[in-house]
């Protein structure tokens, strides 16, 4: 069984990351007419802002084979054997983590590890997870 989940994305945030990039770039194109120099660092700011973005728009949590495979953009993490996850729960962290949105989840494993993510459908995601592994605990209920 390989099942996809697409992760939320929080596009407030993208929004934010986008007028830190391109905002301080405004007043100059107001005032100056557009020249080459403008054109390189538009270019170069472009690059390093679609670099950052790809993450949020191509993060994915894979179940397969009793394992938990994060896909952050073109970064993979270390797969989670599902039989060692403890508990999940909501979590409110603004840790960095392989989660483009802020409606997160934790998740705990192993002996001292956890790592948040934030798929789109949750409640199926969980689901999933505790039929693999029942003795996750869990306080995500539907709504």
């Amino acid at each position: 069984m390989t099942k996809k989940y697409p992760s939320k994305v929080s596009y407030g945030l993208l929004l934010f990351i986008f007028l830190i990039f391109y905002g301080p770039l405004i007043p100059n194109l107001i005032e100056n007419p557009i020249n080459g120099k403008t054109l390189v660092v538009v270019g170069l700011l472009s690059l390093v802002f679609a670099f950052i973005v790809h993450p949020f728009l191509k993060t994915k949590y894979i179940i397969r084979n009793k394992q938990l495979d994060i896909k952050f953009g073109m970064f993979s993490y270390q797969p989670i054997d599902i039989r060692n996850i403890k508990e999940i729960s909501k979590t409110t962290s603004k840790l960095s983590s392989p989660a483009p949105s802020f409606d997160r989840i934790e998740i705990k494993y192993g002996q001292f590890e956890e790592v948040i993510i934030s798929p789109k459908d949750q409640m199926n995601f969980v689901k999933d997870l505790t039929e693999i592994n029942p003795n996750i605990k869990t306080n995500i209920v539907e709504p």
